[in-house]
């Protein structure tokens, strides 16, 4: 465009931002980034129906077995609502367990592949599980070792009552390391996006430590699928969003709530718990998180009121 008319229509465009902005309700924040609502499971077309009237505009499937054909008509019903299946949940793999390592790899490369019949360009999966003696949430004080991701200590002081715990948990995330790798190429091919989840595995239980293990890929086919109601009880939610930061690809919307001291506690529906909402829409908006973030839980309350509350959560409220 020329000259005069470039510095007019910048012009207007700035005059009509600020007439929005002026335009929004007392108090409103102008978010930069959108979040698409979804929620979790295999649901037929009636229910998916009644999912789009309450406003969602999606699932996430945990037919994560699905034959491309089946998946390939489960994405018809949506697409014919105006919807998408935007994951598949894998969850945890056992490849800290030498004789189900091979089955669990060809398990989830179905998975993959389901995925891309879904149309979705992500699996959730947790890469192993396990347990032993560990420090309670908050005596955690956890450092390792940048180059190999090894601990080095999991509380500040004597390490020796949790020695076999962080024995255990090195040779756990070799495993998952040397099985993610394997994958990868996999991922590549098809098309989808592992996205990695520590959901109560007793594994890199503080933000720095599952970035580092999720970064050391150094590939855009691994990243990671942030729970917000999992991690409330190690360390606030919006800590995790902002030392993740870009290697987020998806988002788990739950709620937790915390004892009276601050320990422990249990799962309530969304807005009932310990989660400072607000935060994390800020912190969601900081990091530039333009995705998808499904419900998960909350059963307890009807999916309308599950949308209702949702909106009030995008809103920053």
């Amino acid at each position: 465009m020329s000259g005069v008319n470039r510095r007019e229509f910048l012009a207007a465009t700035a005059v009509a931002g600020a007439s929005a902005f002026l335009a929004s309700p007392a108090g409103a924040v102008p978010w930069k980034t959108k979040i698409h609502k979804a929620l979790i499971g295999t649901p037929g077309e009636a229910t998916l129906e009644t999912w789009k009237a309450a406003g969602f505009e999606g699932y996430e499937s945990t037919d994560r077995g699905a034959s491309p054909e089946k998946a390939e008509a489960a994405r018809k019903v949506a697409e014919k609502l105006g919807m998408r299946i935007h994951s598949v949940m894998y969850g945890w793999a056992n490849f800290n367990q030498p004789k189900k390592l091979e089955g669990d790899l060809a398990s989830v490369e179905t998975a993959l592949r389901a995925a891309k019949a879904y149309g979705a360009n992500t699996v959730l999966l947790v890469p192993c599980r396990m347990d032993g003696k560990m420090p309670k949430p908050w005596e955690l004080d956890i450092r390792f070792e940048a180059a190999t991701g090894h601990l080095k200590q999991v509380v500040d002081g004597d390490n020796a009552p949790y020695a076999e715990y962080i024995a255990m948990h090195d040779r756990s995330a070799d495993a998952a390391r040397d099985a993610v790798r394997r994958l990868i190429p996999v991922a590549e091919k098809i098309g989808v996006i592992i996205a990695l989840e520590n959901v109560w595995n007793n594994m890199w239980l503080q933000p720095e430590f599952f970035r580092s293990f999720v970064a050391q890929f150094d590939t855009p086919w691994v990243r990671a699928y942030f729970d917000i109601g999992n991690h409330v009880k190690f360390v606030p939610p919006e800590k995790w969003i902002r030392t993740l930061g870009k290697l987020i690809v998806k988002c788990h919307v739950k709620d937790f709530k915390l004892n009276a001291n601050g320990h422990d506690g249990t799962f309530v529906p969304i807005r009932d718990g310990s989660v400072n909402w607000p935060e994390v829409r800020k912190a969601l908006d900081e990091i530039g998180y333009n995705g998808w973030a499904s419900i998960e839980g909350s059963d307890e309350i009807s999916v309308a009121e599950r949308s209702r509350r949702f909106d009030l959560i995008l809103a920053g409220k």
